[in-house]
């Protein structure tokens, strides 16, 4: 007889499981990553169109929708054991209605204490625990020395606007695990005071005390060209492109953004500092 255990998800509901699942749909782009560098190649059957890592299973997985625009039917008649959402990347209502019908576990990250705790539920759940520990462990050291670094610098974090999207104009605020990221890596959110994701005004960012801007590679995809754009409002400001999962993604990929921020930082030092208003 198959086994069914109980697990707690990160919003504290009680979840039953089967042990091991067999047929596992990711609706996550970073969790599915996880989940594949946890090995788990045969088990998972589907994957939204956004879960761009790995290139063999975007290529060869079934899709069902966007994180936000789940194709519910197709999902159910996948029969999965489980399925494998986020709380801020998928849809409250679409996922109560999988919860009707399938064991969803769900995710909540805030800051790296979730990340770790997520990595190793999820292998617990999936028996790959030993795997889940090393990279969370891996992680949670890699970060470690980088912060560590950051707070020994002499001087002040970078000022710092991260954009995410244009038309209309949005950066991410606090409370986002993006600004948790950017502290990590030595800057400073300029717009911390702003729940999650605003809209803002160009007219706020000439006002802001910025001394540096990032254009992100998701959700909107920022090239060279928007360079000039933002440079016209505030010449006097530095502006880069960065990428995007670095800083978002909170799966497996986040042992590969420590040596990203560490370079990031480096190209960093050449920034002119801007005296602050006060």
């Amino acid at each position: 007889m198959p086994v069914t255990n109980t697990y707690k998800d990160q919003l504290g509901r009680e979840v039953s499981i089967p042990y091991p699942p067999r047929r596992i749909i990711s609706l996550v782009p970073s969790q599915t990553e996880l989940l594949y560098d946890l090995g788990l190649n045969e088990e998972v059957i589907g994957i939204t169109k956004f879960c761009i890592h790995p290139d063999e299973w975007f290529r060869t997985k079934t899709r069902i929708g966007g994180t936000k625009t789940l194709h519910l039917e197709q999902i159910l008649a996948l029969q999965p054991d489980l399925v494998i959402a986020n709380k801020e990347e998928n849809t409250k209502e679409q996922v109560e209605y999988l919860m009707q019908h399938v064991p969803v576990w769900v995710s909540d990250i805030w800051q790296l204490g979730d990340v770790r705790n997520m990595i190793r539920n999820i292998g617990e759940i999936t028996g790959k625990s030993e795997r889940a520990d090393e990279i969370a462990g891996n992680i949670l050291f890699g970060f470690k020395g980088l912060i560590d670094e950051v707070q020994q610098q002499e001087e002040d974090l970078l000022r710092t606007a991260y954009f995410i999207w244009r038309e209309p104009w949005m950066v991410a605020g606090g409370g986002t695990f993006i600004s948790i990221m950017m502290r990590h890596c030595g800057l400073e959110n300029v717009f911390e005071d702003m729940p999650r994701y605003p809209e803002i005004a160009l007219e706020q960012l000439r006002t802001a005390d910025c001394e540096l801007i990032l254009l992100s590679s998701e959700p909107y995809p920022f090239k060279e060209k928007h360079i000039a754009e933002l440079q016209a409002v505030r010449p006097d400001v530095r502006i880069e492109l960065v990428d995007g999962e670095m800083f978002s993604w909170y799966g497996s990929r986040l042992l590969k953004s420590v040596p990203y921020f560490r370079e990031l930082r480096e190209r960093l030092k050449n920034t002119d500092r801007i005296p602050r208003s006060d």
